[in-house]
């Protein structure tokens, strides 16, 4: 029987305020163990909470560019539950009246463009952090992390595949990461997702009994997730049994999701307003002013690039998804670079160096000017090509323009036709067999010729001299 994958997201990502949602306390990574909390965000008696506004900004942001109906009237609940990361015993959530609903996504699958629905954004305090030590057989608990201001975005049941959940876990951070309401970074938890993963027989139109793994914190975790639950669950209805709802941990080293609990329902945690908040009433105008300062999306950016600078669909696809090169792609152009020539160089040698550095594209330290003169120096036959790759390196490391380290290095191009024509003749003295070859009609032998010539000069000829003075010197043979 051939089966269909059913898959939810649940997306938590940690919202890029000072401060934490209900409180004062700062609102940053890492820190000594316990020194960024305090009476509110650990609950201790007779403290009262104070929404951050910002927060809400944040939420709203996040679901107008997700596409989604605000409301005019919020509030927030209490999710109440028990584990040794939640001081209070309850997370101030929201549940029946949440900031946002009623969105979609688009994301590129290998049959096109789909749309992805976005039940709900709504915002909520994070936990603390729990970890478990068994070498010394005993557990830590981190109350930094508590009180940290979340999104916590919502997927329809409309993802059919783990390249697809891949897909809309990328469109998601592309679009925070664009509209500064979040960092992303998943290696500081900043976020991370819980999948809901079911199969069906193909044409069933009811949906199977669904399984969630929680806290997957890479998107290849989630792709591994998916297809492991699809498989386990598979192996389940093939044997004759059912699938029951639980909830399951997944294990990233093991490839393995196992069972944690029995899962909970919406009653299990027993939700109600949260007293100690007033509900929200949120105006037009506010969401009209928050609509106005977004940035260009993504999406808009692909289209942009395809229109105006006629890179194809590849191109502006990888490019969009990132500020960093987006910004680097216009600033260059800007600068007079034709638009392929930079984005060849951004998606080549600058990827590569910045993945060799384990670094983002938001790090590259050098600007769209650097990166035109670069290529204007290939053009104007100052460089070779190899030879601009070789100082792409020296542009990370310097603040240096790409001209003054060509000068430094050394690394100025061999145009001059009588030396290039004396290096040719010393190639040929240097390689008789390969003249012999050439003379008997093996013309092939002309590429490797043209390679000891580079090797000679250690890349600085200029190919386009090389080419001419070598049919010259190969004339006279």
């Amino acid at each position: 029987m051939k089966y269909e994958t059913v898959v939810g997201l649940e997306i938590h990502a940690e919202l890029s305020t000072k401060t934490k949602i209900y409180c004062s306390c700062e609102n940053s990574f890492g820190g000594s163990e316990n020194t960024r909390c305090c009476p509110v965000c650990i609950g201790l008696p007779g403290t009262l909470p104070t929404l951050n506004k910002k927060v809400v900004e944040y939420g709203i942001k996040a679901g107008l560019a997700m596409n989604c109906e605000i409301a005019e009237y919020s509030k927030q609940d209490r999710k109440n539950y028990f584990y040794p990361d939640l001081p209070k015993a309850y997370q101030i959530s929201q549940f029946d009246f949440p900031l946002c609903e009623h969105g979609f996504v688009i994301i590129d699958t290998e049959n096109g463009q789909k749309k992805i629905g976005i039940t709900r954004i709504h915002i909520e305090e994070d936990a603390g952090k729990f970890t478990h030590d068994p070498y010394r057989n005993l557990s830590r608990v981190d109350y930094n992390r508590g009180g940290v201001p979340l999104i916590e975005i919502v997927s329809e049941p409309d993802i059919r595949s783990s390249a697809e959940a891949n897909a809309f876990l990328e469109a998601v951070r592309s679009i925070l990461k664009c509209i500064g309401v979040s960092d992303c970074k998943m290696q500081e938890g900043s976020l991370r997702c819980d999948v809901n993963v079911s199969v069906r027989p193909e044409g069933q139109k009811e949906f199977g009994v669904r399984s969630e793994c929680k806290n997957v914190n890479s998107f290849s975790g989630a792709v591994r997730a998916i297809d492991y639950e699809r498989a386990r669950q598979i192996e389940i209805l093939e044997s004759g049994a059912e699938v029951e709802q639980e909830t399951r941990r997944w294990d990233d080293m093991a490839g393995k999701s196992f069972l944690l609990r029995s899962k909970e329902e919406a009653h299990d945690y027993r939700y109600f307003p949260e007293p100690d908040l007033m509900p929200m009433e949120i105006s037009r105008g506010w969401v009209e002013e928050i609509r106005e300062s977004l940035p260009e999306l993504p999406h808009e950016k692909k289209a942009r690039f395809m229109a105006e600078y006629g890179l194809p669909e590849y191109d502006s696809g990888l490019i969009s998804v990132s500020d960093g090169f987006s910004k680097l792609l216009d600033d260059t152009v800007g600068c007079g670079a034709a638009p392929k020539e930079a984005s060849n160089w951004i998606l080549g040698e600058i990827s590569k160096e910045i993945n060799e550095r384990c670094i983002t594209s938001d790090d590259v330290p050098f600007g769209g000017q650097a990166l035109a003169e670069l290529i204007a120096l290939i053009n104007k036959g100052t460089i070779s090509g190899s030879i601009a790759k070789q100082i792409v390196p020296d542009m990370f490391e310097s603040d240096k323009s790409p001209e003054e380290i060509v000068k430094a290095k050394g690394l100025l191009q061999i145009s001059d036709e009588g030396e290039i024509a004396k290096i040719i003749k010393e190639v040929f003295e240097a390689n008789p067999k390969a003249i012999e070859d050439y003379k008997g009609g093996k013309t092939n032998v002309r590429g490797f010729l043209t390679g000891q010539v580079m090797r000679a000069t250690k890349g600085k000829a200029n190919p386009a001299v090389i080419n001419k003075q070598l049919e010259i010197e190969l004339g006279k043979l």
